[in-house]
């Protein structure tokens, strides 16, 4: 079975997560975020009240590194575990 480079697989993961929330960011700048999340909740039969923030450019910044981190975290675990599963059917 095929070897996965855990830091690798973080790296994708952490940068799609870390892109994901830069495009939210950005769609809270712009005035979309609160009209997207109400027809995306539409969708699943949900209404209730909360309102999205103003933008600041520090919160962004922390968003996407916080989330690009945990990401990256989740990524390396995974290839960690995909390795570690696939040697040991290999030695089992």
């Amino acid at each position: 079975m095929h070897q996965f480079h855990a830091h690798k697989v973080g790296l994708v993961f952490g940068g799609i997560l870390a892109l994901w929330h830069a495009v939210w960011a950005l769609m809270v700048l712009m005035g979309v975020a609160k009209p997207f999340l109400d027809y995306i909740l539409g969708l699943h039969f949900l209404a209730f009240q909360y309102d999205v923030t103003l933008f600041t450019l520090g919160n962004a910044v922390m968003l996407v590194i916080v989330t690009g981190v945990i990401g990256y975290i989740i990524g390396c675990v995974f290839g960690w575990l995909w390795n570690y599963v696939h040697g040991a059917a290999h030695n089992g």
